[in-house]
């Protein structure tokens, strides 16, 4: 229990309710903030003007070196590091969901293992989504050239297409085509994920990529998983 956030919530004559609707988050949120949960840095920024003390009055911790969420689960220096198992260990677990945003994720739709957990998964349920760049769009030529691979993207998107071309015969199963700058690739199945950082001038396979748990609805993991639904809600059905 936080008890120093506790005491000057009640000083300020607030309540759970009261905070939740001034940073507008779950009151749930609040109450595990209460109960100990470090919130991410634009809460306790904006928790600490709403109280008028600063962040290490209220979590006299961060004085110390930060540590790591609990979200975390590993970190891998690049992407091609991460084994095959992992991969189909990850996509096998979904219950609910499966989501999959990239440029190309070729070395998935190669895979014909992966292929067939996905249409699996579908069957029985899961929601599968791919979102993919428009291999027409400026900004996967832009992406070619800071890779220095010419249209090698573009290429790789087309062939992906084709891999992923027997999914979409299968019910529960939707590839859509995004037009926008990424700056990660995430990959997904319900809680879990693995996050791909888009690094300056480096392939994807050779950046870092971090793998995540959500455990609330404002932790890292959610973050990147927002940022996914804004994608998928602007992408264009594939045709």
């Amino acid at each position: 229990m936080n008890e120093i956030l506790r005491r000057a919530i009640l000083g300020a004559h607030l309540d759970e309710v009261d905070v939740a609707a001034r940073l507008e988050v779950d009151p749930k949120t609040v109450r595990r903030w209460l109960e100990g949960r470090l919130p991410h840095p634009r809460h306790r920024w904006n928790l600490a003007d709403l109280l008028n003390l600063s962040e290490v009055d209220l979590w006299p911790e961060l004085r110390a070196s930060p540590s790591r969420p609990d979200e975390l689960l590993a970190v891998y220096p690049h992407r091609s590091s991460i084994p095959r198992e992992t991969w189909r260990n990850l996509f096998a677990s979904a219950e609910q969901e499966i989501s999959v945003l990239a440029y190309s994720s070729l070395f998935l739709a190669e895979d014909v293992d992966i292929i067939r957990i996905f249409a699996k998964k579908a069957h029985s349920g899961v929601r599968v989504r791919i979102a993919l760049g428009d291999p027409d769009s400026p900004h996967v030529t832009e992406r070619g050239a800071k890779e220095a691979i010419g249209d090698a993207l573009t290429v790789e998107i087309r062939d992906a297409l084709v891999l992923y071309q027997p999914l979409r015969q299968v019910g529960g199963i939707e590839i859509r085509l995004h037009r926008v700058v990424l700056y990660n690739s995430i990959y997904r199945a319900d809680n879990e994920l693995l996050c791909n950082q888009h690094a300056f001038g480096i392939p994807a396979a050779h950046s870092p990529i971090m793998h995540l748990q959500r455990q609330s609805d404002d932790d890292l993991a959610s973050i990147y998983l927002g940022s996914f639904d804004r994608i998928w809600s602007a992408a264009c059905r594939q045709t």
